[in-house]
């Protein structure tokens, strides 16, 4: 795609490492929505610029379609900045809209291991936000069938949906607490001073201690 001169001035802002998430905000601020424009700059491929084509990207036109391509086009970058893309895409867009977010809800048993992530990541937003679903115990019983088969992105997305049911339902606490215990996943994490590990025994005693649960 031939980028417009309002375009390439806005790559222009954002090329170089010293780039920062609060600078792609500012930008998107003063935008606001503009699709046409979200759509060029995501077809620079450049990592920054597709984080600021999210922040700006209009949700009312996002179809089923458009979706589908971005996650796909997702994959071309490594590892940290494929998961901070659909991560923000979730964040920013795919979950302020009933429509978007009935498409995660069918992303379950997606091809697409991005997706399957997402849903996940959205059962678990569910309850750190304070909800309780009644659908935990389902949902613990497909984690605990499929968590160890799965990719990495998506082990991480369950583990934290089971880390957020053992904080706020304390009926499964001793069962999430003894998957962790079972997968073993992230034992040993170190993590910034502030930040609570992902292993599950730690994670649950810890979140649920800082809400006195």
């Amino acid at each position: 795609m031939k980028l417009s001169p309002k375009a390439k001035n806005i790559l222009t802002q954002i090329t170089g490492k010293s780039t920062k998430l609060g600078d792609l905000r500012n930008i998107a601020k003063g935008i606001k929505k503009d699709h046409p424009l979200a759509i060029e700059l995501w077809s620079s491929k450049q990592f920054f610029a597709r984080q600021l084509a999210i922040l700006i990207i209009d949700k009312k036109l996002l179809t089923e379609v458009l979706i589908e391509n971005l996650i796909a086009e997702m994959n071309l970058h490594n590892e940290d900045e494929k998961l901070q893309l659909i991560d923000w895409l979730f964040a920013n867009q795919l979950s302020k809209d009933k429509k978007t977010i009935a498409l995660i809800e069918n992303w379950e048993k997606s091809k697409s291991s991005l997706q399957r992530r997402t849903f996940w990541y959205y059962q678990a937003r569910l309850r750190w936000t304070g909800q309780t679903p009644p659908n935990s115990d389902e949902l613990l019983t497909k984690i605990e069938s499929r968590i160890e088969n799965e990719a990495p992105e998506v082990q991480w997305a369950m583990n934290f949906t089971a880390g957020w049911i053992g904080v706020y339902e304390k009926k499964y606490r001793k069962r999430c607490i003894k998957l962790g215990e079972k997968t073993g996943l992230y034992k040993g994490q170190m993590v910034s001073k502030g930040c609570t590990p992902d292993y599950l025994p730690e994670f649950i005693t810890i979140e649920s201690n800082k809400r006195n649960l």
